[in-house]
């Protein structure tokens, strides 16, 4: 028998039995070093993208526009250049913060050409959805005493994102304004003084076509109705209305002035309008209309020539059209402007009586040195 195998020293067994629990004891602690390490980095990982959280995110929910404020993205605009218009208006804070909030949304490739209305009040969060998901603004476009098609497409343009020679071109365009049932010539009868919204990337077509809407439900059948009483067509009313608005800024006198040019046209008179005699000359400003002046031979100078002229003389507004249509009938055939430089008119039904109200107001002019 062998001993050694067998009857081995009992204080020798209990150090290998032991020995051998340490190296397994050794073998676990290693296998959960590494799970220990991945748990910590994961951990400093949440904490990291917690505080990112903190630093960035927060801001953009608990931040707001001071104001509100509309935001134009031009076409193919940079990421900078919207970062640069949001802060013009709502500070660089703000902008920054809406930047990040962009690039979360998706960044450049979700920006859209036009113009957006960031409230005040919304975080940054908020304005950054408007800009990448949110519908358009309407832009204002008031209109008023435009004399001239280059000064109507000046105004369109310094409003919306329209090239005035764009619209200018469209203006002018025949082929095109014959499918909005007008022509270069009277166009600028279907502006009628007033305010519209118009979105911020409309086309210069776009312009015209919803402006030929307009004037077209201005003219009601009744309107229509009341212009054929006056055996005019809307268009020569339009036009009509273009001469009585440079002629007077006194509303009681519109419907007044328009009767008395009717008047002239019926009887075949010409219509004498000195406002005829500055478009035709280019020269708004002139204070006093001579002898020379009526001479000027333009088919707009209705001294020279009988009859309305051939287009309007300015943008009118709806208020004179119906001053004129709904004007009473009256046997005035002249007017002059009143001697007190208030704006007003003498009226006459005689050219003797005319003849001494012109003097009184010629008089006026020659003491205040106008020449």
């Amino acid at each position: 028998m062998n001993v050694s195998k067998y009857c081995a020293d009992p204080q020798k067994q209990g150090t290998r039995g032991s020995d051998a629990d340490s190296d397994e004891g050794l073998r676990r602690k290693k296998k959960k070093g590494p799970s220990r390490v991945l748990t910590v980095s994961f951990l400093l990982i949440i904490v990291a993208l917690v505080a990112i959280g903190v630093v960035v995110i927060v801001p953009m929910l608990n931040k707001s526009a001071r104001h509100t404020a509309i935001i134009k993205v031009p076409r193919n605009a940079t990421e900078k250049q919207v970062e640069d218009s949001v802060a013009k208006y709502l500070g660089s804070d703000y902008a920054e913060d809406l930047h990040q909030a962009m690039i979360i949304a998706g960044g450049r490739s979700l920006m859209r050409h036009g113009a957006y209305k960031i409230e005040e009040g919304m975080t940054p969060m908020e304005g950054a959805r408007v800009l990448t998901h949110g519908g358009q603004t309407g832009i204002r476009v008031t209109l008023q005493n435009e004399r001239d098609k280059a000064s109507l497409a000046r105004k369109f343009a310094a409003k919306l994102d329209v090239p005035a020679d764009s619209l200018l071109a469209a203006l002018n365009d025949a082929e095109f304004l014959k499918k909005c049932d007008t022509d270069p010539d009277y166009v600028m009868i279907i502006f009628l003084a007033d305010t519209y919204e118009f979105y911020w990337t409309v086309s210069a077509q776009e312009i015209v076509r919803k402006m030929r809407n307009v004037y077209d439900s201005f003219w009601t059948p009744q309107r229509l109705e009341r212009a054929e009483q006056l055996h005019l067509s809307p268009r020569q009313i339009a036009v009509l209305a273009s001469i009585v608005d440079e002629e007077t800024n006194q509303a009681a006198e519109k419907g007044t002035i328009g009767r008395l040019y009717i008047n002239r046209l019926q009887k075949g008179m010409k219509l004498q309008a000195d406002p005829t005699v500055k478009y035709a000359i280019g020269d708004f400003g002139i204070k006093r209309v001579t002898n020379e002046m009526t001479r000027y031979d333009s088919p707009f100078n209705t001294y020279m020539y009988e009859g309305l002229p051939p287009g309007p003389i300015r943008t009118t507004s709806a208020a004179t059209i119906d001053a004129i249509l709904s004007s009473r009938p009256h046997d005035y055939l002249y007017m002059c402007a009143k001697e007190d430089f208030s704006g007003s008119h003498n009226f006459a039904v005689t050219y003797e009586e005319h003849l001494q109200n012109a003097r009184r107001y010629q008089a006026a002019l020659d003491k205040a040195g106008i020449k």
